[in-house]
């Protein structure tokens, strides 16, 4: 038996399912889209509730100060050879009320992005997105692919990243955040953000004090 079957078949992620991270503890990391996961799961194992599922173990929130953090845990199964294997264990958390500048943001669906981010655990015990997340256990072909990216992608726009700069500065200055950001220009996320949206918002940043820390 092959041990890294499985592995092997879930580790490298397309680019149409990775976004860069920018802004906030993560900045500079890769997000990986959930439905990719689910999409592997499906292939590698068969369609949810009869290749493979998951149950919810517990969900519980912690507070710190006036932030509240949701966490759920899970249990994930998968059919292989007909036999369903032990439980592989995934705990995820989301924020559910966030301090902004504007006053607490509560979030509805903490419990839900807090199981999406607990089956990403699951999965990354089976290998799947290996290749994001270990960059240097890449495969010679994922190595070759990536020197050919490297050779056709196109100059970053300089403008633009330096705006983008200017404008996480002001973000942390003011304790805003790039989520509030995003939901007032109502886009996707940080890389479908305009030049013209970017110097706006600078503009209005630049308006606002400076975050008050509590003492």
């Amino acid at each position: 038996m092959n041990n890294l079957k499985y592995y092997d078949l879930g580790r490298a992620v397309p680019d149409t399912a990775k976004r860069p991270i920018q802004g906030g503890r993560m900045n500079g990391k890769t997000d990986i889209n959930p439905m990719w996961r689910i999409k592997m799961l499906t292939e590698m194992f068969g369609p949810c509730g009869i290749g493979w599922y998951y149950e919810s173990v517990r969900e519980w929130t912690e507070s710190y100060e006036q932030s509240i953090a949701a966490f759920v845990r899970i249990k994930l199964y998968i059919k292989v050879d007909g036999e369903w294997s032990m439980p592989i264990q995934g705990t995820g958390g989301s924020m559910f009320v966030e301090i902004q500048k504007s006053g607490p943001y509560v979030s509805d669906e903490c419990f839900k992005m807090a199981t999406t981010d607990a089956i990403s655990v699951a999965c990354k015990q089976l290998g799947i997105g290996a290749d994001v997340y270990w960059d240097k256990d890449k495969t010679k072909y994922g190595a070759d692919a990536d020197s050919q990216k490297q050779k056709e992608t196109p100059k970053t726009d300089a403008e633009r990243d330096s705006l983008l700069e200017t404008l996480k500065n002001e973000l942390i200055r003011t304790g805003y955040t790039w989520n509030a950001v995003i939901k007032t220009y109502k886009v996707d996320n940080v890389d479908t953000l305009s030049k013209l949206q970017i110097k706006d918002c600078i503009s209005k940043m630049k308006k606002q004090p400076d975050r008050v820390v509590p003492q």
